[in-house]
Formats: C-alpha cells, sequence, structure tokens
C-alpha cells in the first residue's frame, strides 16, 4: 500500500513538473540591431537575462493566443496578443510570440486561448525562428 502511494505521489508530481511562465516573465531581455549578410538585410538579435536564461532547458508552461500558420508544414506560434495584434502585426516585440515544435499535430484554431507546455530553448542567431521556442510541445484549450 505504501509503495502504491509513492508512485501515485510520483505521477501527481512528475506531471506538474513543468514550471508556469507568464509572458512578463520572457521580458527579461534586451536587443540589438544587427547586419545579417546572407539575407542582406537588419534583424533584431535577443540578449537573454539570467531569469530568462535559467528557464532554457526546462519544460514550462505558457497561455497565449494560438497562431495557426502554416499547419502543412508544422508552422505554429503562441503569442501574447491575439492575431490583429501579434508581433508580426506591430502589436508587440520579439519577446510576445514564440514558435511551438508539437509532439503531435495540434486541432487549435487561430487565436484560441490555450497553454502550451514544452522544453523551452533561446534562439539568439537563427533569423529563420524565433527567439524562444518550445521543443516537445503539448498543450490544451482553456
Amino acid at each position: 500500500m505504501i509503495c502504491s502511494g509513492a508512485l501515485v505521489l510520483w505521477g501527481i508530481c512528475s506531471v506538474q513538473g513543468q514550471q508556469e511562465v507568464t509572458w512578463e516573465d520572457l521580458t527579461d531581455v534586451s536587443f540589438t540591431s544587427k547586419y545579417f549578410g546572407d539575407t542582406d538585410g537588419y534583424f533584431l538579435v535577443p540578449s537573454f537575462g539570467p531569469d530568462v536564461k535559467e528557464l532554457e532547458g526546462k519544460e514550462i508552461s505558457v497561455t497565449g493566443y494560438f497562431l495557426n500558420l502554416a499547419p502543412e508544414e508544422g508552422i505554429f506560434m503562441l503569442s501574447q496578443n491575439p492575431m490583429a495584434s501579434c508581433f508580426f502585426c506591430g502589436g508587440g516585440g520579439p519577446e510576445s510570440v514564440m514558435e511551438i515544435k508539437f509532439r503531435n499535430s495540434p486541432s487549435f484554431k487561430t487565436d484560441e486561448v490555450v497553454t502550451i507546455t514544452g522544453v523551452l530553448e533561446l534562439n539568439a542567431e537563427d533569423i529563420n525562428h524565433c527567439n524562444y521556442i518550445l521543443r516537445d510541445a503539448r498543450g490544451f484549450a482553456l
């Protein structure tokens, strides 16, 4: 009986092992403009602060607006703001959106409020991807 109780407790703890993160937590970052010759353009390059660096490689959960950009190519985002005012439309900075790499393709709709859990990767150099990437992600609608 003690063994089965310990297993139940371990299961509860492992499910709740992710750290809840708010969009405010992700603002511990500053940006500088950098020229990239291969694209002949300037892009904002992040310098992550210590609070954000501490989250790298950890499983986190974030709630936001789902952006279903190109599902056939597996391109999904989570945004602090709805599509009409997201980062790409001028409503926020690069820290207000993250790229999501799902375990399995989701069935969420654009602008649906969802909570996504995954392992946080920080990206400071690859301009073809967001600064924040959640890998091995899964989610649920609120």
